[in-house]
């Protein structure tokens, strides 16, 4: 049986699963809104996929909330204030919790991003994906480069000081000095926390059977580098491979993800991965995808869950811890695994001198090397 050597960190996760439109990148469980949301009919719902699976949590703290989506920013401050009043009453949170809510430019304005403030979310997400209209227009954003900066105003002024913005690169027709810009425009705002991600087309997405017209891989690396160095000295830290952070505020929850803790998904679509002590075994299970199929409670509670064998468990450390720029202790990975280094001292040591990992046995580091070739980095992790 795995031997668990300290005690796993646990995160919430909420999915709202409306959007107003269905961007042609998106391949998450997103589902274009008709009509009004059933606001009230959901917080029910959440809350009892929360009591449902509460044997799970039994007397663990939860460490950070995370609303995602779709987009979340379309519930009113009053639903969601009712979601986290319903949870506090059901389990323990850190005195420090960090509580992070996505939201849509498109979908707020000041009355609503105060009363997220004051329903408890101590933390903002903003899709901004780009500041410059026609690239907004190619990815099908709701929201125009105006509308992106007055909603960062506007959360500002309601007092979120703590805040992400997210960017993309490699858009359809992007040059290196169009991706520039648009950093250079968001640091305007003094973000503490930006992801800047490229833009891949998944299956199953609208760009995916009618792809855009991108930029070579040549010259997205090149776009990479250029933002990373722009980022870099306006004062921001890369501690993973999308994610920058200043003044030493990363997202603590997307950190427990990339360290391997556990994580409660309540939603439609959600996904959890739960480490049962008792044990060792990781068990990994999702909701029903369907928010209509979510709202019966008899399909809401059908869910299966699996059991993650050892091979598995190695695999998902290592593409999730890998992700880190600065790495993780080696003695992380039998923290979260319940398992012997010893399962990865063979291909730690190939890795090593192929200069994809740096030689040093208290710490799993990716070289630069190896963060450039991560792909071909964590493939040698697979079962």
């Amino acid at each position: 049986m795995p031997i668990f050597t300290a005690a796993i960190p646990l995160s919430l996760y909420i999915h709202i699963p409306w959007c107003v439109r269905k961007c042609p990148y998106c391949d998450f469980n997103s589902h274009q809104m008709k009509g009004s949301l059933p606001e009230e009919i959901y917080v029910a719902a959440l809350l009892d996929d929360l009591e449902q699976n509460h044997h799970l949590i039994q007397d663990r703290t939860i460490r950070t909330i995370f609303f995602g989506g779709g987009t979340p920013s379309l519930f009113s401050g009053e639903a969601i204030e009712r979601i986290l009043k319903g949870i506090a009453d059901r389990v323990t949170l850190d005195t420090q919790i960090e509580i992070t809510l996505e939201a849509n430019p498109g979908t707020v304005d000041q009355v609503r991003f105060r009363d997220f403030r004051q329903a408890g979310i101590n933390r903002l997400s903003l899709g901004i994906q780009s500041l410059q209209n026609d690239k907004l227009k190619a990815l099908g954003r709701i929201h125009d480069s105006e509308s992106a900066m007055q909603a960062i105003t506007i959360a500002k002024e309601a007092g979120f000081d703590n805040f992400n913005l997210d960017l993309m690169y490699g858009l359809p027709d992007q040059s290196i000095e169009d991706a520039l810009q648009d950093i250079t425009m968001a640091l305007h705002f003094a973000p503490t926390h930006l992801s800047w991600y490229q833009l891949t087309i998944e299956p199953n997405t609208f760009f995916h059977h009618q792809p855009p017209p991108l930029p070579t891989d040549d010259i997205t690396w090149e776009m990479a580098q250029a933002g990373l160095s722009l980022l870099t000295k306006s004062g921001f830290e890369q501690y993973e491979v999308s994610a920058y952070t200043k003044n030493n505020q990363p997202c603590k929850h997307n950190l427990n993800y990339w360290k391997y803790g556990d994580y409660l998904g309540i939603g439609a679509g959600a996904h959890s991965k739960m480490t049962d002590k008792s044990s060792g075994n990781i068990l990994r299970f999702s909701q029903v995808k369907n928010p209509r199929d979510y709202l019966d409670r008899d399909k809401r509670h059908a869910i299966q869950m699996n059991k993650i064998t050892a091979e598995e468990c190695i695999f998902e450390f290592m593409l999730n811890a890998l992700r880190l720029t600065n790495g993780i202790p080696s003695s992380l990975f039998s923290a979260r695994t319940g398992l012997s280094l010893d399962h990865l001292a063979a291909k730690l040591m190939t890795a090593k001198q192929r200069g994809l990992l740096s030689d040093d046995p208290t710490f799993i580091r990716p070289t630069e090397l190896g963060r450039r070739f991560l792909n071909d980095l964590v493939e040698m992790f697979l079962p």
